[in-house]
């Protein structure tokens, strides 16, 4: 399925330019993570027992509804723009009305440095959504998360920016488990990257 079809399959409506600037400098601008590279990822990866997924910076929701939709699982996703978060409840409810849905699944209007991070919450995936200082600050309450509750914690990162890489590799215990090198892409950048903390 193309983008416009896997829409339509959910029920909801993301494809679309990238438009307007954040609000903030540290945010980055709206893009929509392309489904082809979120259907090669799950067919090589696997989320850990009992998950909740977390998506970073969720725009319009896509993410959340796919993995919802694909595993039947608790996700949320967090967003800081007004108006992306209203069309990701929007999306929510076109979901809903055409899906049966057993796990929860909720959006947040919040920058993701307040997201308190629940014990229950075990992946986080990141498509490049704000600079290596958010970042390092949103890695430090999952840690902080994880020392009150240890669990086993993925970093999904979606186009992994070198500073974040680096920043995983060399600032945190955070391990690489799995690299996913995205079909007929030539760029090393074009990748996701899976990061593990495991439970002690």
């Amino acid at each position: 399925m193309n983008e416009h079809q896997f829409d339509k399959y959910l029920h909801i409506n993301t494809v679309g330019e990238q438009y307007g600037f954040p609000k903030l400098a540290h945010y980055h601008r709206y893009e929509p993570t392309p489904y082809v590279g979120l259907e090669q990822l799950f067919s090589e990866y696997e989320m850990p027992e009992n998950p909740v997924f977390i998506d970073m910076g969720c725009g319009k929701g896509r993410v959340p509804i796919y993995v919802h939709d694909k595993f039947h699982i608790p996700t949320i996703g967090v967003e800081m723009d007004a108006g992306f978060y209203a069309e990701a409840e929007n999306n929510k409810r076109g979901y809903l009305q055409k899906k049966s849905a057993q796990a929860p699944i909720s959006f947040i209007h919040s920058i993701a440095e307040d997201y308190a991070i629940q014990p229950s919450d075990t992946v986080f995936f990141f498509f490049n959504p704000f600079s290596i200082h958010i970042f390092r600050t949103v890695i430090h309450n999952i840690w902080e998360s994880y020392e009150q509750h240890m669990r086993e914690i993925h970093i999904i990162l979606y186009y992994p920016p070198y500073d974040y890489l680096q920043f995983l590799h060399h600032g945190t215990p955070f391990e690489l488990i799995h690299e996913v090198h995205l079909e007929n892409e030539t760029n090393i950048n074009e990748r996701l990257c899976v990061f593990a903390l495991k439970k002690a």
